[in-house]
């Protein structure tokens, strides 16, 4: 079998979207386009596609049908706006292998928009790996802005910032925010967040068209602790309080609401709250995350979830 280019692999996979939007969906063209943020003409060659790919029989023969029906479970239960599903690996359910490509996909809809748009992101390795799957585009239109820092107290910073990555993929006009993840106080919190550029920049972020997270889990590979923003006592008070997951450092228990804790009281992040006008994506899977991810999607934080067969399934079955 010959091996198909990450591009390859996904025009498949557009194809598979779109074939089962048409033929199991039964959603006309001009729909297909809307939802996917396509023209009309490249619905229809989409559909086409995945007749000649073999894509399509009485039913989509790939594994894309699936994951659908699971996204469309998901959106039902949790009242999610947006859910994609890529398939998982029955060797290794847990990996997080096709989550950089989905990414990849949602942002560049959002990228290929000629209406400028502001993009908020935030940090971690899924992200990091989902800007690394973008094509190179030129859209100055766009602006692209952190929500949160990545500095330790100690200075370091942590190497899966993507907003600078990102600027570089796209030419887009970016804002880093040049704060510590967690300061050292609240006082210190209220006094970095007082600076005038620091106060655009979270406006900016918290205005966003549009926003993309990762899911932290706070077990034994929280990446809290590992990256060095928490120590492990830290991490053992916020367990004692019921936390299993945090997103731009927000904390929260297994039923989405935010901790009052230290931590929650120093985060200089911004505060993630969905509203009618803005898509607030998180992207996450894997077994060390599922508590995480059920308590983002019961939250009123995210509107779209990014994950896998392996992670949907596992949400699907907690009562």
């Amino acid at each position: 079998m010959v091996k198909l280019s990450n591009t390859e692999i996904r025009k498949l996979d557009d194809a598979a979207r779109a074939g089962w939007l048409y033929y199991v969906g039964g959603n006309t063209q001009d729909e297909i386009a809307k939802k996917l943020n396509i023209s009309r003409q490249s619905a229809q060659r989409m559909v086409a596609l995945s007749v000649s790919q073999g894509l399509i029989k009485v039913r989509l023969d790939h594994p894309i049908a699936k994951c659908m029906d699971l996204a469309e479970k998901l959106k039902s239960r949790f009242g999610l706006d947006s859910c994609e599903v890529v398939p998982s690996d029955p060797s290794e359910p847990s990996s997080t292998l096709g989550l950089a490509q989905a990414g990849a996909a949602e942002i560049e809809r959002h990228l290929k928009s000629e209406q400028p748009k502001v993009l908020a992101m935030g940090t971690g390795r899924v992200l990091r790996s989902c800007v690394d799957e973008l094509r190179t585009v030129d859209c100055p239109q766009h602006k692209i802005v952190a929500m949160l820092g990545n500095m330790a107290l100690d200075g370091s910073a942590s190497p899966y910032d993507v907003v600078v990555r990102m600027a570089e993929h796209t030419n887009a006009k970016h804002y880093p925010m040049p704060l510590p993840v967690l300061p050292r106080s609240i006082e210190e919190k209220e006094q970095l967040h007082a600076q005038q550029n620091i106060t655009g920049n979270l406006k900016l972020a918290k205005d966003a068209d549009v926003t993309f997270v990762g899911i932290g889990s706070l077990g034994e590979k929280s990446p809290l602790h590992i990256d060095g923003f928490i120590d492990a006592q830290e991490l053992k008070e916020l367990q004692d309080l019921g936390a299993v997951g945090e997103m731009i450092s927000w904390v929260f228990d297994k039923n989405g609401k935010l901790l009052d804790c230290t931590v929650n009281q120093r985060v200089a992040s911004t505060p993630l709250k969905t509203n009618a006008n803005k898509q607030i994506y998180a992207i996450a899977a894997g077994e060390e995350k599922v508590l995480a991810i059920l308590g983002a999607v019961r939250s009123n934080m995210i509107s779209g979830l990014i994950t896998n067969e392996y992670t949907a399934e596992r949400l699907l079955s907690i009562d």
